[in-house]
């Protein structure tokens, strides 16, 4: 099964977390990390699972990092009934209403074009003491991709 992992940061703690999803992932899966900026959405394939690793940036707005590949699924709409997706998202408590905003619009875009979000969506607290890349190399763990994939 081949997973496609795409990060959108502002600081690269979001890329730290897709290397360790990726590390993670690794041996069971053929796994490619992708920065959202330089990812064309015509390459967003139902066959592949894809996780999406996305930060908060301000006051709950996607990281920059981000913004090319939703302008791009807000512009073109591509039809993707069949892909199978799950979040690893990336905030602060500190924020309130606005914790984790990055990984939910992302989602909610994707959805909205037709894919599915399946599993837990993992949402990092940068207040909590556990390690963003650490969290999310236990989140990985416990993606049961070939089931979720085949359902």
């Amino acid at each position: 099964m081949r997973v496609i992992i795409l990060f959108g940061t502002e600081m690269g703690t979001a890329e730290s977390a897709a290397d360790s999803i990726a590390g993670e992932l690794r041996g069971a899966h053929d796994v490619s990390v992708h920065d959202m900026t330089d990812f064309d959405i015509a390459d967003l394939d139902p066959r592949h699972f894809h996780v999406v690793v996305c930060s908060t940036y301000g006051d709950g707005d996607l990281p920059t990092g981000a913004e090319p590949f939703y302008d791009a699924l807000d512009r073109h709409r591509p039809d993707l009934r069949g892909l199978r997706f799950a979040v690893f998202g990336l905030g602060d408590t500190v924020y309130g209403d606005t914790f984790n905003r990055g990984g939910e619009i992302i989602a909610e875009k994707l959805v909205s074009c037709g894919a599915t979000q399946v599993g837990e969506h993992a949402r990092h607290d940068a207040s909590a003491e556990i390690r963003a890349r650490d969290m999310a190399e236990q989140w990985a763990a416990t993606l049961d991709i070939p089931a979720l994939v085949s359902a």
